[in-house]
């Protein structure tokens, strides 16, 4: 299995900046099936949403919403993953969570096991 801890959420006024860290954790043969990692947020009363994802390759894709204000990065070698938040407004208030997706071949036939984890997610608020 794989484990995703989220840190860095809080308090933050708006245009203000956060900085968001996921840290991935468990079986090294899963982690390196991960190929799509990324941040969802959910507000109160609304759906998750996706905020932005990185692939393998290092491309990155973001909601309209957050271009232009947020960044994630990844480092592999740590298997950590990080959202920059910047020029923050209150509607990016929510839950931010973090997601890491892939696949792993389970047998010598090729079979495959598609591969989808969560955090537990972080609280970020944006208000003055």
């Amino acid at each position: 299995q794989v484990q995703l801890v989220e840190s860095g959420g809080g308090l933050v006024q708006p245009g203000g900046s956060l900085r968001l860290s996921c840290a991935a954790s468990g079986s090294s043969r899963r982690l390196n099936g991960l190929n799509v990692w990324g941040w969802y947020r959910q507000a109160p009363g609304k759906e998750r949403e996706l905020v932005g994802d990185i692939r393998s390759g290092g491309s990155t894709n973001y909601a309209e919403s957050v271009k232009g204000r947020f960044t994630i990065s990844r480092d592999n070698t740590k298997n950590t993953m990080d959202l920059q938040m910047n020029y923050v407004k209150p509607e990016d208030t929510g839950v931010y969570f973090c997601n890491a997706k892939g696949r792993v071949v389970v047998n010598v036939e090729g079979a495959v096991r598609e591969l989808d984890y969560w955090g537990q997610g972080t609280q970020v608020t944006v208000s003055s």
